[in-house]
């Protein structure tokens, strides 16, 4: 097992940022963090929290979650896309969210594109799935960002969407399962036994 996996409250191994378990963190890991969804009001928010974390923790992103649905109406596509300028004047004053203006934009803008793009941003996550073998066996063994994620990114950029770089969209198909990165040893890695094999 992984030195890196912690035992949880319940008694199961789990990655080690989401804790003993009993935490918002926590029941973010154990029911979203790698589950593979296409749900597009979902991988609206994943998308979303990505443009909000570039340059901050994701433990402050994460910790306006709640406030984020609220701001953006639901992470529905259609909804957000339709959003004005007096919306965003009203987010920048919107204490609860990050109110960094480029960003709130960016993020009406990505709406609009998802509604517009061909091929859909779910084909193109399809596309992009990746099936390991073993889990990573370590956190220090988890990439930032991979050739398949550049690739993702690029296409991303060239249908109008913002705030998409490698980084970002690796941590987007991280969130929505298009790759699972839990580690050897938590009960919701992709996991085979340790043989001192390559990954």
């Amino acid at each position: 097992m992984s030195s890196d996996v912690t035992i949880g409250h319940d008694g199961k191994p789990r990655c080690p940022w989401a804790g003993a378990g009993d935490t918002a963190f926590g029941l973010y890991h154990d029911e979203v963090w790698g589950t593979r969804t296409y749900d597009e009001s979902a991988m609206f928010e994943a998308l979303t929290l990505g443009v909000f974390e570039v340059g901050l923790s994701w433990s402050i992103v994460f910790g306006k979650r709640g406030a984020f649905r609220k701001a953006f109406r639901g992470f529905d596509v259609a909804k957000v896309a339709v959003m004005t300028e007096r919306d965003v004047d009203r987010l920048v004053q919107d204490a609860s969210i990050i109110r960094n203006r480029g960003k709130i934009q960016a993020t009406i803008d990505n709406a609009r594109a998802m509604m517009a793009a061909s091929p859909s941003l779910v084909v193109l996550a399809k596309s992009y799935e990746i099936s390991r073998k073993r889990a990573p066996l370590s956190v220090a063994d988890l990439p930032k960002s991979t050739p398949q994620a550049e690739a993702f990114a690029k296409q991303l950029k060239s249908q109008g969407y913002r705030f998409v770089g490698p980084t970002s969209v690796y941590a987007f198909m991280q969130n929505v399962g298009v790759v699972n990165d839990h580690v050897h040893g938590c009960f919701r890695a992709t996991d085979y036994p340790n043989t001192g094999g390559p990954l």
